[in-house]
């Protein structure tokens, strides 16, 4: 594996450029950019950084630019068509350790907290509700463990039917979650090795990838019999009477990290005061679109409903942005923290965050070999950036924009463990292979993929 760390004084030099000069106007060194999106509700910062003109207030001219699928706008990023981008947590990890396209992409941002749900057709719903209690109000008791789809997903393969699931991509948060979710209750969603990158060695459910925006339509075609999808496609699903989402991610992880802002480590050496912008930028969106228990959110809403951001009816983002989560039709409940964006610090790149993807990558095979605790520590120092994430917020503090409490300044990067899963596993971001040895399905040790089976070394 190529060596991928810059040398400390190398990221002084990137991260202070400009730290004596905290209150000053910053002076980019590149100020017209284009940055990619998927029509995701969690692009938000980026619409509302350059709608607020937040961009412009650090003298940066932004184009934001809707991209096909994650892969298109990965490469796009890689070759300086696009100049940062909107990016699943897995991908600027992945890149840089070689998995799939290899590059160095890092994160001094991230976007959100929360955001994601599965959804399933209303066939296998119908069978799922045989095995779900119901509360004192008649409906299903929340949240629902895949315990209640594992009898759906027998039933399956007794008739001979493989049981098919859709997610957005190999190392999207949504495939980890999916595979989290289906492997909490007791449903192996399969294995990746290097000579088989599909995903499905051993696998009781197949997943494969869907473009977020086609995951209803695959759906009722009958293609995937349901999906893990960020908004708006799982409200859709409920809109259009397709389907039903069973769980959100807030309870599989409750305030799991879900996208960030990728660039290449490249343009934050080239251009460190654009870059210091670009995270002011998006920090006083996030700040915004959380401010004042969420007063900001209808105005997001109409703004993310144009066809040049996500592009879905305002109703159906509402559905999920102002605090509501609707899973059968009328069946709505409270969920303040589904999108969050600043709160509980969602901005900051905390090392643990990064930690968890990489266990999710070893624990499925993606990453092939076992490797030393210490190895997940260095990758994840290597791809997310607080240092230039506290300097964007030490200068938002002295310019009035921000407070000191709004950041957390005393972090090592990890966060306390936590056992705040659907399946009661403590997390500890420090020890990321006694959190594999705790699992029941999923590689852990020596353990690798050897043909179709699991084999030690």
């Amino acid at each position: 594996m190529r060596h991928f760390l810059c040398s400390a004084t190398m990221l002084c030099s990137l991260t202070f450029a400009v730290t004596a000069a905290h209150a000053e106007m910053l002076f980019p060194e590149k100020d017209e950019l284009t940055i990619g999106f998927i029509k995701l509700t969690d692009m938000a910062p980026l619409a509302i950084a350059k709608e607020m003109h937040f961009f412009e207030d650090e003298g940066l001219y932004v184009t934001l630019e809707a991209q096909a699928n994650w892969k298109v706008l990965l490469d796009r990023v890689i070759t300086g068509e696009l100049d940062g981008a909107h990016m699943l947590a897995g991908q600027p990890l992945a890149a840089t350790i070689g998995y799939g396209t290899e590059a160095h992409i890092v994160t001094p941002f991230s976007m959100d907290l929360n955001g994601n749900a599965i959804t399933v057709s209303n066939a296998v719903w119908d069978r799922m509700k045989e095995n779900i209690p119901v509360g004192p109000d008649g409906k299903p008791e929340h949240p629902i463990k895949a315990d209640a789809l594992k009898p759906v997903v027998e039933a399956y393969k007794a008739e001979g039917k493989p049981f098919k699931m859709g997610m957005v991509f190999p190392v999207s948060t949504h495939n980890y979650e999916l595979r989290y979710w289906l492997a909490a209750g007791g449903i192996n969603p399969g294995y990746y090795s290097p000579g088989d990158i599909s995903g499905q060695i051993q696998a009781d459910a197949l997943l494969s990838v869907t473009p977020p925006p086609q995951m209803p339509a695959t759906m009722e075609a009958g293609t995937i019999d349901g999906y893990c999808v960020g908004e708006p496609w799982n409200q859709a699903a409920v809109f259009k009477g397709i389907g039903v989402p069973v769980v959100t991610d807030y309870d599989i992880w409750k305030n799991n990290p879900e996208k960030v802002f990728g660039l290449t480590e490249e343009f934050t050496q080239k251009y460190p005061q654009t870059t210091l912008g670009l995270t002011k930028a998006l920090i006083r969106a996030a700040m915004w679109l959380d401010e004042n228990d969420n007063a900001n959110r209808e105005e997001a809403v109409e703004i993310l409903s144009r066809p040049e951001y996500v592009g879905a009816d305002a109703e159906v983002i509402a559905n999920s942005m102002t605090g509501t989560f609707e899973y059968e039709k009328g069946d709505t409940r409270p969920a303040a923290d589904f999108n969050v964006f600043f709160r509980h610090y969602a901005t900051y790149p905390y090392y643990s965050d990064a930690v968890w993807y990489l266990t999710q990558m070893r624990r499925w095979g993606q990453i092939a070999e076992p490797q030393e605790d210490g190895w997940y520590d260095e990758v994840a120092r290597s791809v997310y950036l607080p240092d230039i994430y506290l300097e964007a917020a030490r200068q938002l503090i002295d310019e009035g924009h921000a407070t000191e409490a709004d950041f957390p300044f005393d972090t090592d990067g990890y966060k306390p463990a936590t056992n705040e899963f659907i399946d009661g596993v403590t997390y500890d971001g420090r020890h990321p292979n006694a959190y594999l040895e705790s699992f029941p399905i999923g590689l852990k040790g020596d353990e690798v993929i050897d043909g179709n089976k699991i084999a030690g070394r």
